[in-house]
């Protein structure tokens, strides 16, 4: 359960939100407002489902490159998982209308960038690992 990628939470939720909870709804879940706070400049801020979602994938991520920085055999499953979460994030994208969005499109950059920063940050840790004998 230690090597499941965070960034399986909002991919989750999403899926949960268009297929499930708002199925069969007149509105749009990416644009069903969750709060409202009025602002002291006048102006009211609403949070939509989607900017949460988001800002949760934003969130985890940091929390995805600190789990990268740990060496160990778990690493590389941590990694592969996360190839695969790619890989459903892309597919998802190209085969189903409801996932077609913009909200989807930031979550998926979100999971490559966890991707690249998974190996760039365990390729460094590596490098500092390794010693020579002479």
């Amino acid at each position: 359960m230690r090597y499941v990628p965070l960034l399986a939470i909002p991919f989750a939720l999403y899926n949960a939100f268009a297929f499930l909870i708002f199925a069969n709804s007149e509105v749009d879940f990416r644009e069903a407002v969750m709060f409202t706070v009025p602002i002291v400049s006048g102006a009211t801020f609403s949070l939509t489902v989607s900017a949460t979602i988001i800002l949760m994938a934003l969130l985890l991520l940091g929390f995805e490159v600190v789990k990268a920085a740990r060496i160990g055999a778990g690493s590389l499953v941590d990694h592969m998982l996360a190839i695969v979460l790619f890989i459903a994030f892309l597919l998802e994208f190209l085969l189903v209308r409801e996932a077609a969005t913009n909200t989807f499109v930031i979550l998926m950059a979100i999971a490559l960038v966890d991707l690249i920063c998974g190996f760039a940050v365990s390729l460094k840790t590596a490098s500092r690992d390794v010693h020579f004998e002479t």
